[in-house]
């Protein structure tokens, strides 16, 4: 029945739609909406017809953050009754925080697909952010349950050990400041540029500094985990936390 679904799409396509069955679990319908979610912006632009109506990933990137965060929140209200409202925050953070989104994304393998749309040079955040567009095309496609569904059979429980995740402290940020008030050090953070980009987002640059001086820098599309990004950074650099690259 499966192989029949498939057999109504053109010949060039039906590659994709093998590939994305094996993670989906279903046959896509609207096939469009992979294809854009798959396709990133450094590709889309010189090809795009209307700025209006963009044709890469970005929109959908924004609908499937939104999209993710509300089905985990829901998992983790259910799964922790007793817990409060900061406890199954940091686990949110912790399940679909930049870094874990770009290990999923590995493990399914979506760089398949950016490949096959024309990405040749592929960042970790690249697939992160697209594993956050795929979301959004598979809510557009057959709609909210089987989203939720997805998501928490084929990524929570399949790539996420929340119980591992109980004992790991992923606030960065609070770690950095332990280590000042050990130290008799001053950490501040600086905002170094806030702008929107091109599908009206917001950006923020930090910076922290260590006494005054400059340690690390990162973006983000909130203040918040900006400096989150520049806290993990400056760990790292001051030798506190190791780097998981490599």
């Amino acid at each position: 029945m499966v192989r029949k679904f498939i057999n109504f799409f053109v010949s060039s396509d039906k590659l994709f739609v093998k590939e994305l069955f094996k993670i989906l679990g279903f046959v896509p319908v609207n096939l469009y909406l992979y294809k854009r979610a798959f396709t990133h912006k450094s590709l889309s632009s010189k090809d795009s017809k209307s700025k209006r109506y963009p044709t890469n990933n970005e929109r959908l990137e924004f609908l499937g953050d939104a999209i993710l965060d509300s089905v985990t929140a829901e998992y983790l209200f259910r799964k922790y009754p007793s817990q409060d409202e900061g406890f199954l925050t940091q686990m949110r953070s912790k399940m679909v925080n930049r870094k874990a989104l770009n290990e999923i994304a590995s493990h399914m393998e979506l760089d398949v697909f950016l490949k096959q749309l024309g990405a040749t040079r592929i960042s970790q955040t690249m697939m992160g952010n697209t594993f956050e567009a795929f979301v959004g095309a598979i809510y557009l496609d057959v709609g909210y349950n089987r989203t939720k569904k997805f998501i928490i059979n084929k990524m929570l429980r399949q790539y996420i050990d929340v119980h591992h995740l109980e004992t790991v402290n992923t606030n960065y940020k609070s770690q950095l400041l332990e280590y000042s008030q050990k130290n008799h050090k001053t950490i501040s953070y600086s905002v170094l540029s806030h702008y929107r980009t091109k599908n009206n987002r917001e950006r923020f640059k930090i910076a922290v500094l260590l006494d005054g001086k400059s340690l690390a820098t990162a973006e983000d599309f909130s203040k918040k985990s900006a400096e989150q990004k520049a806290s993990e950074k400056a760990l790292i650099q001051i030798g506190i936390i190791s780097s998981n690259k490599g």
